[in-house]
């Protein structure tokens, strides 16, 4: 079997984490969220979980190496990344790990959606699931945040050839179907 990968991008709330999820139950792949993996560390109050903690509240990043060991340490044959790389550093690290373990790039899937709709979104889900990391003051800043670090994978991954922009407005059935298109699948 070949080793294969997908990226999902986008912003907090763009749904990345819902499609990424649906697209590889669908496909066999296993999904590695670090959002969730963090979530878990800190939930369980590992080493990890407490160091990581006080970065999430703040909405900053977790730092390259903390993340980088994780994502080596869950890699398998069919993996779909959701919400990783974020940032260039970590892309061209992850290319570096992808080569090591001859895995090939299937695609990189942005999900675009305007800023006042992931604003709606992030402050809907904090209700929803009473989750900390939620609140308006702390989604602003993880949205400037992304602008900031992340956003610059968009050029970096198009210069490749396998940026594959999504429109993220709509059901999750409409997203879905443009997303399966956009890959061939």
């Amino acid at each position: 079997m070949e080793r294969t990968a997908i990226i999902f991008l986008g912003p907090p709330g763009a749904g990345k984490g819902t499609q990424a999820a649906r697209l590889s139950q669908e496909l066999g792949f296993k999904k590695l969220s670090t959002g969730d993996i963090l979530r878990d560390h800190v939930a369980r109050m590992t080493p990890l979980g407490q160091v990581a903690k006080p970065i999430m509240e703040r909405g900053d990043l977790v730092p390259d190496d903390l993340i980088l060991a994780l994502i080596k340490e869950e890699l398998s044959d069919r993996v779909v990344f959701d919400g990783f790389p974020r940032t260039l550093a970590q892309a061209e690290a992850l290319d570096r790990l992808l080569e090591e373990t001859g895995t090939r790039l299937l695609g990189v899937v942005l999900v675009e959606v305007p800023e006042e709709e992931l604003l709606r979104r992030l402050l809907r889900r904090a209700g929803l699931e009473g989750r900390s990391d939620d609140n308006e003051e702390t989604i602003r800043r993880r949205l400037e945040v992304y602008r900031t670090q992340t956003a610059p994978l968009v050029e970096y991954y198009e210069k490749r050839g396998v940026l594959k922009r999504i429109d993220g407005t709509g059901t999750p059935e409409e997203v879905y179907a443009r997303i399966k298109g956009a890959l061939g699948v």
